[in-house]
Order: structure tokens, then sequence, then C-alpha cells
């Protein structure tokens, strides 16, 4: 999760199971990057990394565009 991605974050989204950011559309950095990549993102959630902690585990639906945690650490 980040509130965006930029070139700088390839390497470590390359690494990723999915991206989430707080800002973004279906042209922005995360959602080409990912869409190349063949992983699934959901952009423009606003709050997800006020809401998400690191070691949650998230269920990452691109297609609905739905992020939800599953189990909190």
């Amino acid at each position: 999760m980040a509130v965006t991605t930029h070139p700088d974050y390839v390497p470590t989204m390359q690494k990723a199971a999915a991206i989430v950011t707080d800002e973004g559309g279906i042209t922005s950095h995360a959602a080409i990057v990912s869409r190349e990549l063949g992983i699934p993102c959901v952009v423009g959630t606003k709050t997800a990394t006020k809401t998400l902690k690191d070691g949650d585990y998230v269920e990452v639906d691109g297609g609905r565009g739905i992020a939800r945690i599953i189990k909190k650490s």
C-alpha cells in the first residue's frame, strides 16, 4: 500500500502480490505497472494507508475495485 507510486517503486512493485493506493485512477502509474506485471491493483481508495497495517492479510479484487482486510495483524 502507498499513497501513490513512482517509477522508483517498480523494483518493490515487482515483488508485491498486489498494489493498493490512496490516490490514482485507471491511467495512474500503479494501475499501468500492475497491469503489465499481471498483479491485482486497487487505486484511489483514499484511506488505504490509514486503514491497512503491516502484517494485515488483505484480499485485493482488482476487477471489482475492492481491498478488504481478511485478518488483522
